[in-house]
């Protein structure tokens, strides 16, 4: 989107079956663990660039040995950062020893990161500030081995507070309220109690302490442990955690909000945030790779036993469509046939707005990751010529001359405006840098005419800063007839909770264009009081019975009059071209994305409680004038 917005943190584990010497002796290298997730980590950069972070654990160590390391980078490129000092470590042992790279047992024992256990994770920081003590995974230690607990995770919970004094209520002291530290305390707490359980058990059946270490292991009921410490989390996460002694787990939400692919066959069990990374980097098939379904972990013991529980009673699955829109890779054989046809479903709408003049049309799309939908859009308005070539030459008898002139339309697509990288990432969020914003974007010259219709087609228009500030000023350069912003997306309307930092209200275009509707109606002092009113009321109401009452900030416009309204807040008086804004409707992304149905950005409909209370609280927030978050 040309609206720059932080997105999704993404999730890497693996558990290796085989001693590290089979892998050495198949592939050549008994660095495969690492050289695996190497590549899962790096194939999901898209998903978070604000930091990294690794962990892995050694199996069968004797006491005194370190078997869990770790490491972690918010550098400008983290897992290149990491990577880097992992190699290092290798390198310089295997330097000074080089007979370690052939004794695959030995490496372990004596150089730090390689395992059988290993968890990654790239951070897209939604909350809090970007330290190195913010980027996962986490660790919550101590000189049991079944009591050490890793932890890293794509989510966000709506309910901090009640996950916060749910600790405090155990009896334990929090040292802050974030929902990473929350989640990962309240695993641990059952973890704890279960081992306990355990111990007391095996000590009644006459087992000594030293005896009752792998009895622990072997009896942990991990799918019990989570199923307690979830019990009141609403979010959408999936969540991934390692044991010390070996047991591996990743939970996803009920609703289905985020995604979990996993591959287990022989050699390995697999999990990532997204499936062609999975495919990519084993080189397998997609029929090979898995979704784990929602309120499920895939829990995997230390000698390999998998096992698929169900957690959570699964909910309506509501599936993040922007995952499917924007921020996951678009080299997934399904993703990329929904982003074209995003971009397909919008051309009866294009169509209208260029008048049918295909002829005098440019396409062209912004920013990059546009493009496959921009593909969908322009193979429309070739389908479209094949078909009104069709019928006129159907129709008796024939209209040659019809045809014949329908075959000498031939819509254009050009590269029409091109990032300027490096400026950007020079650019801060400073208002003073306004000048240097507007030149984020160029754009190519010499091939619109004044005649020309431009559609420019976007992934989704969020705040519409960028558009304002920057590419229709660019655009209006050229000189077109008029200028149609296309987003594949419908209007974002509502913030998101579960992960994606959309969290204000007044920042998004829709929203501002609705109360400049009730300004221009004398409707705006009224219904903002009601509003904010009823928002109040919820605060006290029990989670479950919460509504959405932002929602009656749009009911009375038409997504047509609220497109509207966003073309003139975003060209104002400084734009000559006419400007258009078009929007994806609801139920084109649904026929689009018919698996992806979590739409609650566009209508409201949160797929948890917690949601309408986050969208109450923003307005709350708005309405105060506060600029923090709801969650």
């Amino acid at each position: 989107m040309s609206d720059a917005i932080k997105h999704e943190c993404g999730i890497a584990l693996l558990h290796l079956k085989k001693p590290l010497a089979y892998y050495k002796e198949k592939y050549g290298t008994a660095l495969f663990g690492i050289n695996k997730m190497y590549l899962m980590m790096e194939k999901q950069h898209n998903r978070g660039q604000d930091g990294a972070g690794f962990a892995s654990i050694k199996f069968d160590m004797d006491p005194g040995q370190r078997y869990i390391s770790r490491v972690r980078s918010n550098a400008a490129q983290p897992i290149q950062d990491i990577f880097s000092q992992i190699t290092q470590r290798i390198q310089q042992q295997t330097t000074e020893k080089p007979e370690l790279l052939d004794q695959p047992e030995d490496l372990k024992h004596e150089v730090p990161y390689v395992g059988e256990l290993m968890l990654g994770h790239v951070r897209y920081g939604t909350f809090g500030k970007n330290s190195i003590e913010s980027v996962h995974p986490f660790l919550r230690q101590n000189n049991w081995m079944h009591r050490n607990l890793i932890v890293a995770g794509n989510f966000n919970m709506t309910n901090v507070q009640e996950l916060f004094e749910n600790l405090v209520q155990l009896g334990q002291h929090p040292k802050e309220m974030a929902d990473t530290i929350t989640v990962m305390e309240k695993i641990g707490h059952f973890l704890d109690d279960s081992v306990s359980k355990v111990y007391k058990k095996l000590k009644e059946e006459g087992y000594s302490k030293a005896e009752a270490s792998p009895q622990i292991a072997e009896r942990l009921k991990v799918s019990k442990i989570l199923k307690r410490a979830a019990k009141n989390w609403d979010g959408g996460y999936a969540m991934a955690g390692l044991i010390g002694h070996g047991d591996s787990f990743v939970l996803r939400d009920p609703s289905g909000i985020r995604p979990v692919f996993f591959i287990d066959n022989d050699e390995f069990v697999a999990v990532a945030s997204e499936r062609p990374v999975l495919q990519t980097a084993f080189n397998l098939p997609i029929d090979q790779i898995q979704e784990l379904p929602p309120g499920h972990a895939i829990i995997t013991k230390k000698k390999g036993e998998v096992a698929i529980k169900s957690i959570l009673k699964a909910r309506e699955q509501k599936s993040c469509s922007f995952e499917r829109i924007y921020f996951s890779r678009g080299s997934d054989a399904d993703i990329y046939k929904e982003r074209k046809q995003l971009g397909a479903t919008l051309f009866p709408q294009v169509y209208n707005a260029i008048g049918g003049d295909l002829e005098r049309t440019v396409f062209s799309f912004i920013p990059n990751t546009a493009e496959t939908s921009f593909f969908g859009l322009y193979e429309s308005a070739q389908e479209y010529l094949k078909k009104q070539i069709q019928k006129a030459l159907d129709q008796s008898p024939p209209d040659v001359s019809k045809a014949q002139a329908l075959l000498d339309v031939h819509p254009r697509m050009e590269k029409i405006a091109i990032k300027d990288a490096k400026l950007r990432t020079f650019i801060t969020e400073d208002s003073s840098r306004d000048d240097l914003v507007a030149h984020v974007y160029d754009v190519t010259y010499g091939v619109i005419q004044p005649e020309d219709h431009l559609v420019i087609i976007d992934d989704s228009i969020v705040r519409g800063t960028t558009l304002k500030k920057s590419i229709l000023k660019m655009l209006d350069r050229l000189g077109p007839k008029q200028i149609i912003v296309v987003s594949s997306a419908p209007q974002i309307r509502y913030p998101d909770c579960y992960g994606i930092d959309m969290a204000r209200l007044g920042d998004f275009v829709a929203f501002r264009a609705a109360l400049s509707l009730h300004k221009k109606q004398g409707t705006y002092d009224a219904v903002t009081q009601e509003v904010y009113q009823k928002c109040l009321t919820s605060v006290d109401e029990a989670r479950e019975t919460v509504v959405n009452h932002v929602k009656q900030i749009y009911d009375p416009f038409t997504d047509e009059e609220l497109s509207k309204e966003i073309g003139l807040l975003l060209s104002g008086t400084e734009i000559k071209s006419p400007v258009q804004i078009i929007y994806q409707k609801v139920s084109g992304l649904h026929q689009a994305c018919p698996g992806h149905t979590g739409d609650w950005y566009f209508t409201g409909d949160y797929p948890t409680p917690g949601g309408n209370q986050v969208v109450n609280r923003a307005f709350i927030h708005f309405y105060e004038g506060k600029q923090s978050r709801a969650y």
